[in-house]
C-alpha cells in the first residue's frame, strides 16, 4: 500500500472513531454540562444576589458574604463542623487502619467479615439513623441498658447539648468505617511480603513491623484516606438531619445543614449560595494544605 494511500485512510479511521467517540461521550457531557456545571455557575452568580424563589432577583455585591461574618449561627455552626472533623477524622483513620490490619490475616472466613464490616457502607443512611436512634433512647436504648449494668446512668444522648454531637460522630464514624478499612486492607495487600519476611529474620516484633514497615509504606494511602475523611466530614448532613435536625439549640447543626436551611426553609438563595462557596473555599483551601504537607514528607 502506498503511503499517501496509507495515510488517507487512516487519516480516515482517526475521523470515524472520533465521531464515534463524541457521540459516546454526548449524553454523559450533556448531563455534566445541565447537572453540575450550570448548577455550580448558577450558584456563583447568585451568591452576590437577593432571591427568595418569588420576588426578582436583586443584585448585592458582596453583601451576603460580609452578612456571613456577622452570622452567630453561622459562627456557631462553623465551629461544630470543625468539632465534627477534628475528631471524627482521627479516630475514624486510626480505627479503620487498625481493622484493616486485623482483616488482613490469613484466617477462616475473612471474607465474611470483611464484608460484614462493609456493610453499614451500603446501608441506607435512614436504616442507619433509626437504628441508632433506638441505641441511643435514654429509656430502653441499648447504650443506657449496657451503661446501667455498671451502675452508670446514660444521658438523654440525641437530646443533650453536651452529648448530641458525640453520639453523631459515633454514628458517622461506624457508618463510614468499611470504605476507609477497604481502602487500608488494598493498600497492606499491595506491600510486599518480603520486607516482613526479613523482618522476620531480624526478629523484629509485630509493633517494630508495624511501626517501620507498614505505616511508612502505607503513607499514600493515609494520605488518600484522611483527604477523602476531611472532604467528607466538611460535607456532613444526613446523620445530622435524620437524627438531631441540628439540635438540640443547634449543638449539631453543621454547615450543609445550615446551607439547607437558608435555601430550602427560608428561601434565601442568595445567601445559602454564599455560604456554599464560602464552604468550598475552605474545603479547597484545607486539602491544598494536606497536599502541601504530603509533598514535604517522604512518601514511600
Amino acid at each position: 500500500m502506498e503511503p499517501q494511500t496509507r495515510k488517507k485512510l487512516l487519516k480516515k479511521l482517526f475521523y470515524k472513531e472520533s465521531t464515534w467517540a463524541i457521540v459516546l461521550l454526548l449524553p454523559n457531557l450533556l448531563g455534566f454540562l445541565s447537572f453540575t456545571l450550570w448548577p455550580i455557575l448558577a450558584s456563583f452568580l447568585l451568591s452576590f444576589t437577593e432571591w427568595d424563589l418569588l420576588r426578582p432577583i436583586k443584585f448585592v455585591g458582596l453583601q451576603n458574604y460580609i452578612n456571613l461574618f456577622h452570622d452567630e449561627i453561622f459562627i456557631k455552626v462553623f465551629r461544630n463542623t470543625l468539632y465534627f472533623t477534628v475528631i471524627s477524622v482521627p479516630i475514624g483513620i486510626i480505627i479503620s487502619l487498625l481493622l484493616a490490619v486485623a482483616l488482613n490475616q490469613r484466617i477462616r472466613g475473612i471474607k465474611f467479615y470483611r464484608a460484614a464490616y462493609f456493610l453499614p457502607v451500603i446501608s441506607s443512611m435512614v436504616a442507619v439513623a433509626v437504628i441508632w436512634q433506638w441505641i441511643y433512647n435514654p429509656e430502653y436504648g441499648v447504650l443506657n441498658y449496657f451503661l446501667s449494668v455498671f451502675g452508670i446512668k446514660g444521658p438523654s444522648w440525641l437530646t443533650s447539648t453536651k452529648w448530641a454531637m458525640p453520639a453523631v460522630i459515633v454514628t458517622s464514624i461506624w457508618k463510614n468505617l468499611g470504605f476507609n478499612m477497604l481502602i487500608f486492607l488494598a493498600g497492606l495487600q499491595a506491600i510486599p511480603e518480603s520486607y516482613y519476611e526479613a523482618a522476620d529474620i531480624d526478629g523484629a516484633t509485630w509493633f517494630k513491623k508495624f511501626r517501620y514497615i507498614t505505616i511508612p509504606l502505607l503513607s499514600p494511602t493515609t494520605f488518600f484516606v484522611s483527604v477523602m475523611s476531611v472532604i467528607g466530614s466538611f460535607q456532613v448532613f444526613d446523620s445530622v438531619f435524620l437524627m438531631t435536625q441540628g439540635g438540640p439549640a443547634r449543638s449539631t447543626s453543621v454547615m450543609v445543614h445550615y446551607i439547607y436551611e437558608n435555601a430550602f426553609q427560608f428561601f434565601k438563595m442568595g445567601y445559602a449560595s454564599a455560604m456554599s462557596y464560602v464552604l468550598f473555599f475552605i474545603i479547597a483551601i484545607i486539602t491544598l494544605i494536606q497536599f502541601w504537607r504530603q509533598k514535604k514528607s517522604e512518601i514511600y
